[in-house]
């Protein structure tokens, strides 16, 4: 359990306090109350332990293993010396007895005689331990063996000790040496000349037999050795885990004590431990904080409390004289103690006596709770409750409150007065029943609800005196059962009552009256609804006949242009004289005003054709991007022809790279027919000014072109840039055209995503501004 306790993250979040407090070397100050002196020294010893214990223990597992491989090294060596000296030792003695012994060898049955000698000079133990003996004739064959090795017989001793070996050839001198090295039939071998029909004498044994001791020796060390580690391991395992749990354990301490103080911090109030008999006290966190003191890891001691109460609530030397007196187990006191800036703060104690067995030091703890708003609202209720009292008296109405068992809780001089009663009838407490018998007023007529059993929580009744006045008392259940009751004099109410009944009669022939008139209005709407279907017939008929009609003008346009092109070509060469003179002068006035008139008719089937195709939506623009200052010097050579009739100046103000994308001959049109009515409606002598110039945040460029002309009313401005509207009727005008230009600018401008604004004052001029945006996405 308290594994799993680490593992969350309150241990986490504790460890760092656990960390400050052992890397402190102290113990906190409630331990420090409780603990021995030895757990003290323990604490402080701990870290070291936990730091020496591994490196102890290593070292000695070190320092084993270590002493351990150099004893087997060494036996290793010794067992391989001593096996070349038994191998050398034997050899030589078996040389000396078959030399000696050779020349009492029968020629017939030599072998047989041999392999016999051979048997009966071997040493003690000399085939022991794998160790193979073999006699070569000065051939090098083997003609004896022991143990025998019939298989051998006959063969070379060079083939068996392997080729290249200098045994053979150097005998003793060689020495002892090893054949078949690095293979699993690895072994020492020496060989010994010998005199007479004996050649040789060789001995062999298998490395395997000679270390097999040595390694079974190794392995019981190993085994102990694995096994005193082990048990290191263990016992090392065991101290940490230990360790590990008492980690754990103060770990848990810290983070309850922790928890512990953020709840009594939270809930205002502190823990205590108060050693009467020594007369130390422990103070948690929490009661540091309520005092407004830092908190402290020490034992108080019994002066400083002291110091901290006021004298007139508590004296601790008296009570803790008292408990151990009296025997007394509990205490709950309420006293003052000193804030730290300077006020004084209330708090409840409630503590008891604990005596722990076998120790004879009682302890008195329990917890300081702060009162000190309770007090404060205590106090406030108190003030509350009279200032209640005197709202309360002071109301006109008749007030009183019951409880949930019907008796007075209290009531106001207005409801003494109302029902006539004497000043004990009205103390808290008395029953329902009795105050209304000791009432003296008279009740005329009422319907009370004190007592019922209604399920109605609020009530409201009129009641009637006996002097005629009339009572309004409304009654509601308060939230814990009772009943509060108003009662207010309406005997003004009352008799204005009888009037407005009277009003009432009359206000309703007025209501017959409205509803007949309301009826009327919904006839009236009726008519309106079935009006408004009707307009929106018509309204549809006439978009359909406008739409006709442009498309009707679109067409004729180009059935009317193609005569007049004739016409007007016809009369130019007629003007000119190209196929002769036409005799008289009145002809060349007439053709001159038959190519005027056929002219100017086709700038008026132009601009029909134009409107027809805006208006029909057949109008398309070529959006490229287009030089504004180009475009606004081309119309302004244009029209200076026309102005140059009536002297007339035409004023051009650009600034450079007015670079937009829209239709060069669409913003072309434009500026003509702008300039155009400008010089048309300029008299003689005036002046047009073209200014165009790029807004302050470059998303559009602004062309203003004002004349001095004679200008428009704002009334009939509205009308303007109409198709086919002319400020003047066909009476009173005195500049022609077809009232087109405008129309076309306005609406080639907003093709464009721009706008155009006609400002103008009569006798002043006229000022219309186009506004075209850079790029028309920006629009």
């Amino acid at each position: 359990m308290a594994r799993a306790f680490v593992g969350t993250a309150s241990a986490r979040r504790f460890a760092d306090l656990i960390r400050k407090h052992r890397n402190s070397k102290s113990l906190t100050g409630h331990i420090r109350l409780l603990a021995q002196p030895a757990y003290q020294r323990l604490l402080l010893a701990e870290p070291i332990f936990r730091r020496t214990i591994p490196i102890l223990c290593v070292v000695f597992v070190a320092t084993l293993a270590v002493y351990r491989a150099l004893i087997l090294s060494y036996e290793h060596q010794e067992t391989d010396r001593r096996a070349q000296d038994d191998l050398t030792m034997i050899a030589t003695t078996l040389a000396a007895r078959l030399s000696l012994s050779e020349t009492a060898l029968p020629e017939q049955g030599f072998r047989t005689a041999l392999q016999a000698e051979l048997a009966d000079s071997l040493p003690p133990r000399a085939t022991s331990d794998a160790r193979q003996i073999l006699v070569a004739d000065p051939d090098g064959k083997v003609v004896a063996s022991a143990p025998i090795r019939t298989d051998w017989e006959g063969m070379l001793l060079a083939d068996i000790l392997g080729a290249g070996q200098p045994l053979t050839v150097f005998g003793a001198r060689a020495g002892v040496l090893t054949i078949a090295a690095d293979t699993d039939e690895e072994a020492y071998a020496t060989v010994h000349h010998l005199n007479g029909r004996l050649g040789m004498v060789a001995l062999t044994q298998p490395k395997d037999m000679i270390f097999a001791d040595w390694r079974a020796s190794v392995s019981a060390n190993v085994t102990l050795f694995v096994g005193t580690a082990s048990v290191l391991l263990v016992l090392i395992y065991a101290f940490f885990a230990q360790a590990t749990r008492a980690e754990q354990a103060d770990q848990i301490y810290a983070a309850t004590r922790a928890r512990i103080d953020l709840a009594l911090s939270r809930g205002r109030c502190g823990l205590f431990d108060w050693d009467l008999s020594r007369g130390r006290i422990f103070w948690s966190a929490s009661l540091y904080e309520m005092l407004g003191m830092p908190a402290r890891d020490d034992i108080l001691g019994f002066a400083e409390i002291s110091a901290l109460t006021h004298p007139d609530d508590v004296d601790l030397y008296k009570l803790a004289e008292s408990l151990l007196e009296t025997g007394e187990t509990t205490v709950d006191q309420m006293f003052r103690m000193r804030h730290a800036n300077g006020e004084w703060v209330w708090l409840r104690a409630r503590a008891e006596v604990q005596s722990e067995p076998g120790i004879s030091e009682p302890h008195l703890i329990g917890i300081c709770i702060d009162v000190t708003e309770q007090k404060q609202l205590a106090e406030q209720s108190r003030t509350a409750d009279l200032r209640l009292r005197d709202a309360i008296e002071t109301i006109s109405e008749a007030f009183v409150l019951w409880d949930t068992e019907n008796r007075l809780v209290m009531c106001n001089s207005n409801y003494q007065t109302l029902h006539n009663l004497p000043n004990a009838a009205i103390r808290a407490g008395t029953p329902y029943a009795q105050v209304m018998a000791s009432a003296r007023q008279t009740v005329v007529s009422a319907s009370p609800t004190i007592g019922s059993d209604g399920s109605d929580p609020s009530s409201s009744y009129e009641a009637q005196l006996a002097d005629g006045r009339w009572l309004q008392i409304s009654e509601r259940r308060t939230k814990d059962g009772g009943f509060v009751s108003v009662g207010t004099d309406i005997t003004a109410l009352k008799r204005h009552e009888e009037k407005l009944m009277e009003s009432e009669r009359r206000l309703m022939a007025t209501v017959a009256d409205l509803r007949q008139s309301r009826q009327k209005l919904e006839v009236q709407a009726q008519q309106l609804v079935e009006l408004a279907e009707k307009y929106s017939e018509e309204k549809t008929k006439a978009e359909e006949a406008n739409q006709a009609k442009s498309e009707f003008l679109a067409n004729i346009s180009h059935e009317l242009r193609t005569p007049l092109n004739a016409i007007i070509g016809f009369s130019e060469i007629m003007d000119q004289g190209m196929f002769g003179p036409l005799g008289s002068d009145k002809y060349r006035e007439y053709c001159t005003d038959i190519h005027d008139s056929g002219r100017y008719l086709l700038n008026v089937i132009n601009d029909i054709l134009d409107m027809s195709k805006i208006e029909a939506g057949r109008m398309e623009l070529k959006r490229e991007e287009v030089d504004l200052v180009s475009i606004a010097a081309d119309a302004t050579r244009i029209i200076s022809a026309a102005a140059a009739e009536k002297t007339i100046t035409v004023e051009r103000q650009t600034e450079d790279n007015l670079a937009l994308v829209g239709d060069r001959r669409a913003i072309k049109q434009v500026l003509l027919n702008l300039l155009a009515n400008a010089v048309k409606f300029t008299p003689d002598g005036g002046s047009v000014t073209l200014d165009a110039r790029r807004d302050t945040d470059g998303k559009a460029v602004t062309v203003t072109i004002s004349d001095n002309g004679i200008g428009i009313r704002q009334t009939d401005i509205a009308r303007l840039a109409k198709p086919f509207v002319q400020v003047e009727n066909q009476f009173t005008k005195t500049h022609k055209g077809s009232g087109l230009g405008l129309a076309i600018a306005q609406s080639l401008v907003k093709m464009h995503g721009g706008d155009m604004v006609i400002q103008s004052e009569v006798g002043k001029g006229t000022r219309v501004t186009v506004s075209l945006p850079v790029h028309p996405q920006d629009a």
